[in-house]
Formats: structure tokens, C-alpha cells, sequence
């Protein structure tokens, strides 16, 4: 008899091959040739669904340009409008203490910190939320609603006459819609750009930058004419503004099927956290942050007790504005040119300048000295922040970043919240800013020998794939030797058609 082979799928679905020799009636089952992780898995469907992602990923490529220019625009915008206010808080820190303050409280400067630090630490706690809302509703609506929060937190809080209700209007309703209208203006952006990613990044951010400029001025001007109350509800229609932004959020990179993923895992990323490279990224960067918002809420104040209440203090502002905007647009054009996961080093040499910075301020008995000292942090501190998204892109890849970036603001929350009340308590009991300062430089150089080590353990990682992907086939063929060319052999013998 001719020998002759029939070759047939299991009900499994495509996993192997059955082999039938019809001369001698045996039955030889073998592998088919797909990827090892779609083996592991026996549903035809889950193969299928797997496969298709990794086409999707493959196929999508960002247009660079059209409407993500709009986009980035209103991203702008929105990173204008959140920090710009927050990192204006020092003028409004003054006024606080006249508004709100007793001349005989002690704890005066350590409760009223609290409205500021409560405010920047609540953007950052609710970013992992954020991230989840983010992927589950889309960058448009989670923006939107974002900033109607944000809308109605700040309206509130020019209504309050005493720190307490403060504590909730501005510091945690006003921050908890900054925060949902500010993330996704961070993820919308790989929708449209690759390549050029951190050059847009860098224009972004620099939209803080610019209200960080400008804002102080206004702020004083609003302030001394119309008050406290009337100034918040001005900042409001900054707010408003915000809401129209968002609806220029049209989402690009197609959904991630969730194949057989549980329902935690629908909701949670946990493939993040399997690689080392972010672990070590999310637990380094928070932990240079503790001092990091120190500065932005204290040094005002510091300004004014060093050198009296005529000093021109929002020019040091201006100063971190204007630099920190210069530093954003170089760097993030730099960071296109930096290959992979060594643009960690750019944020490396970011965190021992600010540190050594911070530093530096109670040491400056002139003021032009300490122009000098705001001119280099805000440029390093440009650095730092606009090439958060370009890594968080490199370690997890464009599917995982919403996630990525909202874990690792969540965990940069308690730094930011807890550094300025420490400060103001040790300006309350020491009667000086000049410990405080001191300590607020020892974080970022801590933080930033840290990260030292993801480009390392990224090269590691990268090896051991490389190698693991050239020895795959080799052991395969071995295996086949080793059992006298036969896979192995299925005992339910219905399975077989002859």
C-alpha cells in the first residue's frame, strides 16, 4: 500500500497536528508552529484574539501631525491652567496667612501649607484611578468631567471664609479634577505622535511654564484689587476653558482585547509591574520628590523674611517659569535623540542639579544669587518633567502607558503632600526656612542614583530575550530528537480520523 499522511486539527483548535501513517497505523501527534505564549494557552480563540492584538500594535502608526496638533494644543492648555495655578500657590500662600491666619497661632505656616500640598498631592494620589477611568471611558470624557470638578471645586472654595473648608473645596475637590482632566492630556498624545513625541511633550509641559511665568504677576494684580474670593472665581473660567480642551480628544490607538483576563486583571494592569525596569522608575522617582514642592509653596515666604516684604519675589517665579519652558522644549527634542530607556539619564542629571539647588537657596544672601539658583532649577526641572512620558513609553510600551503614568503619579503623592507641612513645621519651631531647604536637596540625589539602574537592568532584560529567542528553536529540535522524532502521542484515540 502507498504510504500516504492525512493531516487534521484537534477539537483544541490548531494547536497540534495529527499525523496519520497508514501503512503501519501509527499515530504521531506534533506541535504546530506558533509562538510559545499562544501555546500555553489550548483555546483556539484566545490564540486568535492574541494574535490580532499583536497585529493591531504592529499596524497602528501615529499620523505625526493633522489634528494632533490641536491636540496638543489643548493638552497645553491643560498643563497650564493645573499647574500653573499649583505652582502659583506661594502668592496665594501669603494671602492665606492674612486672610484666614491668627498672629499668635505657632502652627500658623504648617496648617495653611496643608491647602497647597493637600491640592498637588490629590493630582497625583488619584492618577492610578485616573488611569483606570482613563482606559475604561477614553481620554475625552475622563477629561471633560475632570475639569467640571475642577470647575466646581475652585467656584467653592472662593465662597469659604476659613482654612477647613479649604482643606476640601480647593485642596481635595479642585486637585481631584485637575487630576482627571491632566492625565489624560499625557496619554491622547501617542495617539498622534511617535517620533516626535519628545519634542510635543516638551511644548506641552512648557504650558505650565507659561502660566508659572505670567501667572504671579496677574495673581498680585487680581489679589490687591479685588480679593481673595473674586481671584478664585476668576481662576475658574481657567477651569472652563479646560472642559472645552477635552473635547478635542479623539482617541486613535485601537483597544486591547481582554481575551481571557480575569476581571481584576480587565481593570488593573498588572503587566507594568512585571517589569523591573518601571518598578525601579516608580519607586525612584517618588522618592526624590519629597522636597521637590518645597520651593514652590515656601520660598516666597523665605524671600520675604530674608529680604524683606519690598522684594521683588514673584520675579524668582518668573525665573523657574521662563527657564523651566526653555529647558522643556530642549530637552524633550533632546530625548527624540536619546535611544530607549537611557533618556532615564536626562532625569538623573535633572534630580542632582535641583537637589544640589535647593541647597544652594539659604546660602544666597544676595538676591541676584538666588535668581541664579531659580534660573537652573527651573531649567533642570523642565528636564525632569517632560520626559516622564517618552520613558513610561519606552518601558511599557504604547498599550500599558495610561497605566504606567497614572501608578507612578499615584505613588509621587505622598512626597509631594508630606514635603512642604515638614517644611513649614521646621520653619515654625526653628524660626527659619534654612534646615528646611537643606533637607529638601538630600531626596533628589537619593532618587536619582536609583535610577541609575534602569538602563542596566533594560540591557539584562533585552539580553536574556535575545538569547532565550535563539535557543527556543534549537531546544524544539532536540526534544524531537531526543523522542525518536515523535511528539507526543495523544491517548484519547476518538480524537484521530483515518
Amino acid at each position: 500500500m502507498t504510504e500516504g499522511k492525512n493531516m487534521i486539527e484537534n477539537e483544541a483548535g490548531a494547536n497540534t497536528n495529527i499525523v496519520t501513517d497508514e501503512a503501519d497505523g501509527k499515530t504521531e501527534t506534533k506541535p504546530l508552529n506558533v509562538p510559545a505564549e499562544m501555546k500555553e494557552n489550548g483555546d483556539s480563540k484566545a490564540i486568535t484574539e492574541k494574535g490580532s492584538e499583536t497585529v493591531a500594535e504592529k499596524e497602528f502608526e501615529p499620523p505625526e501631525g493633522g489634528w494632533g496638533w490641536v491636540v496638543m494644543l489643548a493638552a497645553m492648555w491643560c498643563n497650564g491652567s493645573v499647574f500653573g495655578i499649583q505652582n502659583a500657590f506661594g502668592i496665594l500662600f501669603v494671602y492665606l496667612l492674612q486672610e484666614f491666619g491668627s498672629p499668635d497661632d505657632k502652627d500658623l505656616q504648617f496648617k495653611t501649607s496643608w491647602v497647597g500640598s493637600l491640592s498637588m498631592g490629590m493630582i497625583f494620589f488619584c492618577s492610578p484611578i485616573v488611569s483606570v477611568v482613563t482606559d475604561m471611558l477614553g481620554c475625552r470624557i475622563t477629561a471633560i468631567g475632570g475639569a467640571a470638578v475642577a470647575l466646581v471645586g475652585l467656584l467653592a472654595s472662593s465662597f469659604v471664609t476659613s482654612l477647613g473648608p479649604m482643606y476640601f473645596t480647593y485642596g481635595i475637590v479642585f486637585a481631584c479634577g485637575c487630576s482627571f482632566a491632566y492625565q489624560p492630556s499625557l496619554v491622547i498624545l501617542g495617539h498622534y505622535f511617535k517620533k516626535r513625541l519628545g519634542l510635543v511633550n516638551g511644548i506641552v509641559t512648557a504650558g505650565s511654564s507659561v502660566f508659572t511665568i505670567t501667572l504671579p504677576f496677574l495673581l498680585k494684580v487680581l489679589l490687591e484689587r479685588v480679593g481673595l474670593h473674586n481671584t478664585l472665581r476668576l481662576l475658574s473660567i481657567f477651569m472652563f476653558l479646560l472642559m472645552l480642551a477635552g473635547f478635542t480628544y479623539r482617541p486613535l490607538l485601537p483597544p486591547t482585547p481582554s481575551g481571557k483576563k480575569s476581571g481584576i486583571q480587565k481593570v488593573f494592569n498588572v503587566n507594568i509591574w512585571k517589569s523591573l525596569g518601571y518598578r525601579i522608575w516608580a519607586f525612584g522617582i517618588p522618592a526624590a520628590l519629597y522636597g521637590y514642592f518645597v520651593p514652590y509653596v515656601h520660598l516666597m515666604k523665605h524671600v520675604e523674611e530674608r529680604f524683606g516684604k519690598d522684594a521683588n519675589k514673584e520675579v524668582l517665579l518668573m525665573c523657574i517659569g521662563i527657564t523651566s519652558a526653555v529647558g522643556r522644549l530642549i530637552f524633550g527634542r533632546v530625548a527624540d535623540y536619546v535611544p530607549g530607556v537611557n533618556k532615564v539619564y536626562l532625569q538623573v542629571m535633572s534630580f542632582l542639579v535641583i537637589g544640589l539647588m535647593s541647597m544652594m537657596i539659604p546660602l544666597c544672601n544676595v538676591f541676584g544669587g538666588l535668581i541664579a539658583v531659580c534660573l537652573l532649577m527651573g531649567l533642570f526641572d523642565g528636564c525632569f518633567i517632560c520626559i516622564m512620558a517618552p520613558i513610561a513609553f519606552e518601558l511599557v510600551g504604547p498599550q500599558d502607558v495610561s497605566q504606567a503614568i497614572g501608578f507612578l503619579l499615584g505613588m509621587m503623592s505622598v512626597p509631594m503632600t508630606v514635603g512642604p507641612p515638614i517644611a513649614g513645621y521646621l520653619r515654625d519651631r526653628l524660626m527659619s526656612y534654612d534646615v528646611a531647604f537643606y533637607l529638601a536637596g538630600i531626596p533628589p540625589l537619593i532618587g536619582g542614583a536609583m535610577l541609575c539602574l534602569i538602563p542596566w537592568v533594560e540591557r539584562r532584560r533585552k539580553a536574556r530575550l535575545a538569547k532565550e529567542a535563539k535557543e527556543s528553536p534549537q531546544k524544539m529540535l532536540e526534544n524531537r530528537s531526543n523522542s525518536g522524532g515523535q511528539g507526543d502521542v495523544r491517548s484519547a484515540e476518538p480524537e484521530s480520523v483515518i
